[in-house]
């Protein structure tokens, strides 16, 4: 068979890819995949209890933009979802990213917003020359949140000193002077109700594609 197009690789970008190739423009289209399986690092699976396992850790959707969300919901349901995240510090469990009620607890205030925002302006180190993650913490909210939060934790995530990785690292954790717990604001949050296998079975599922797995592009 002859095909108009080659696509390496069935993660989201290669298949949304052949999708788009195959029903707007009516090519012929033939996707390789080294791996196993669809989906990329999004791939899931139903283990033997029935449960859905993300084989590559967690992932879950999340997009401002309409027109992207509107575009995979041909492809699936969806389970509306808000990530969460609580931490243990000195024998309390708070929220993460740092917000109102972190403070508080931490410190046995009753901080208002702006009493916040001024505590934040009174503790934070000014640095002129950003350069790293450690940077970026004590910026915001002062040394002392930076080691009973930051400092050991990413240590832990990544290896290395907050000192030894780039500001952006840090500099994607939002510090909110709200009660907002969310890791993200963003409009769009949720996952596929019946998983990303099945969401990619259907968005590769069209007679102009053709999946070739557990093939290397290099031979």
């Amino acid at each position: 068979m002859k095909y108009d197009y080659l696509i390496v690789g069935a993660g989201l970008a290669g298949s949304v890819m052949a999708e788009r190739l195959a029903s707007q423009l009516n090519k012929k289209v033939l996707v390789i995949e080294q791996r196993n399986h669809t989906g990329g690092n999004c791939h899931d699976y139903y283990d033997d209890a029935g449960i859905l396992v993300h084989k590559y850790g967690p992932h879950y959707f999340r997009t401002n933009r309409k027109h992207v969300f509107e575009y995979l919901s041909q492809f699936t349901e969806w389970h509306h979802v808000y990530y969460r995240i609580k931490v243990m510090v000195d024998g309390k469990l708070v929220p993460l990213p740092i917000n109102l009620d972190t403070v508080n607890a931490l410190y046995g205030y009753n901080f208002s917003s702006d009493e916040l925002k001024e505590f934040f302006d009174k503790h934070r180190t000014k640095i002129t020359k950003i350069t790293n993650s450690e940077d970026v913490i004590i910026s915001k909210v002062g040394r002392d949140l930076y080691e009973k939060i930051y400092k050991a934790y990413t240590t832990k995530q990544w290896g290395l000193d907050p000192k030894d990785l780039d500001a952006s690292v840090c500099g994607r954790v939002p510090v909110r002077t709200n009660r907002d717990s969310r890791y993200f604001t963003d409009k769009y949050q949720v996952m596929p109700k019946y998983g990303y296998h099945k969401m990619f079975e259907k968005i590769l599922d069209h007679p102009n594609i053709n999946i070739m797995l557990q093939t290397d592009s290099l031979k």
